[in-house]
């Protein structure tokens, strides 16, 4: 009975992944093809790909979309992690649930509404002050708004698993607050911080919804252009540019997993000489 169940299982998991990537891999497949469309594969050919680096617009627009996806979630790190802090080292407990709560809604809210909740605050700013205009700016700190709850959600269950004694054993040995956060508090929630830095990156590079509303003065991202193209017709020069972004956060999965990994087994060693 067991076994039935397992290859059910097995199917099942098999389906949702073709289901998922399938239409990834035609798009991928397609980025090679010598024709100008995708109904049908005339041939191998690299040719929309050399099409895509000689299209200047795109390329700036490709490394300006990587720029603010590496600042936002930067960024949005570094208010996070002192975030997740405040939250978890609150000592009311209806505040801390108060506050947490007021995180989850952020991420759960919908992108749309977001979005136009930035551009009204962004355009109120803009009659206040003349300099202020839509653009890069306006973007980054809308990016960095909702990355933010990602990364203190990424740090807090860190900040839960930490064991308490070993603050209170660097007090008891002379060590200041700066010297605990950085020797001890900043080195325990490392995979936290990891994790929650690379769910900010591509949460920022993916995003559409509110880069749409609060993007101007001749700033757009990736994911705003391809939409304007697509309206247009796809070509199959947005497959290449698609396939090359692919296997850019396919190294950055395989790389966030070797560094995982590595932290785990200095996590243990160091768990091996304290026991020791």
């Amino acid at each position: 009975m067991q076994k039935s169940k397992f290859s059910w299982a097995n199917i099942y998991l098999v389906c949702v992944f073709i289901f998922l990537y399938l239409p990834i891999f035609y798009l991928i497949f397609y980025s090679f093809n010598a024709g100008e469309t995708m109904n049908s594969f005339t041939g191998f050919s690299l040719h929309h790909f050399s099409e895509l680096f000689s299209d200047t617009h795109l390329v700036i627009i490709l490394l300006n979309t990587f720029l603010l996806a590496f600042l936002s979630a930067l960024i949005a790190t570094f208010i996070g992690i002192f975030g997740a802090l405040f939250i978890y080292y609150l000592k009311r407990r209806s505040h801390r649930n108060t506050l947490l709560s007021l995180n989850n809604i952020l991420i759960v809210s919908p992108d749309v509404t977001i979005g136009a909740s930035f551009l009204i605050l962004f355009i109120t700013l803009g009659t206040l002050f003349s300099g202020f205009s839509l653009g890069f700016w306006t973007v980054l700190l809308a990016h960095i708004s909702f990355s933010v709850p990602i990364v203190v959600l990424m740090i807090l269950p860190k900040l839960q698993e930490m064991n308490d004694s070993m603050i209170t054993a660097g007090y008891d040995l002379g060590a200041n607050e700066r010297q605990i956060l950085k020797n001890i508090i900043l080195p325990y929630l490392s995979p936290g911080i990891i994790a929650g830095y690379f769910m900010a990156f591509t949460y920022s590079l993916d995003d559409f919804a509110v880069t749409f509303f609060v993007t101007g003065n001749g700033f757009t991202t990736l994911s705003v252009e391809i939409y304007s193209r697509a309206r247009r017709g796809v070509s199959l020069e947005i497959n290449a540019l698609s396939t090359l972004v692919f296997l850019f956060a396919l190294v950055l999965v395989v790389g966030y997993y070797y560094i995982s990994k590595d932290n785990q087994g200095r996590s243990k060693k160091k768990k091996r000489g304290v026991l020791r």
